[in-house]
């Protein structure tokens, strides 16, 4: 597979953004037998995305951004990935699959906006903080690509809440 080259750590993440909402609208209108193999993919997606995000993303945004948008930005991470873990616990036999997928669009849907909203989202806001986007995209798409690499040889481990208290 060919390797893209983003301008910069914004341009990396909108791309995951866009991709992730292209698989969803494909489990949106696959067939039964599809849709394991696509939430499973949609899931270790995000969990990919989150990771390099909060590994490197957000750690350099704190103290530069807004709070909110910083606690909010892990709030939202978290509440994600219970559904992500859920989801890859069961499968589209599972009652409740589709629902469990749909809220997950739902919720990334929202946090995405959050992110990439003009004057007040959090890219916004690391872009006037000054920060070195292209070394920031550097740091991250050598993490994607190890982790990456890990999917294929064997399952990523569960998402890890960070602000959450697991409850079971």
């Amino acid at each position: 597979m060919a390797q893209t080259k983003f301008t910069d750590a914004i341009a990396l993440l909108k791309a995951d953004h866009r991709n992730v909402e292209a698989l969803f609208e494909k489990f949106e209108s696959a067939r039964s037998d599809r849709k394991q193999a696509l939430a499973l993919q949609i899931c270790n997606e995000l969990k990919i995305h989150t990771i390099i995000e909060e590994e490197i993303f957000y750690p350099a945004l704190k103290g530069k951004i807004e709070e909110e948008t910083y606690t909010e930005a892990y709030v939202e991470h978290d509440a994600a990935k219970l559904l992500i873990n859920d989801i890859m616990a069961t499968s589209p036999e599972d009652e409740f699959f589709d629902a469990k997928v749909k809220v997950l669009s739902e919720e990334i849907k929202h946090h995405v906006h959050e992110e990439e909203a003009r004057s007040e989202g959090m890219f916004s806001q690391a872009r006037e903080a000054g920060l070195d986007m292209v070394a920031l995209r550097d740091a991250m798409m050598a993490r994607k690509q190890e982790l990456m690499a890990q999917a294929k040889t064997e399952a990523l481990p569960q998402a890890e809440l960070r602000v959450l208290q697991a409850t079971a």
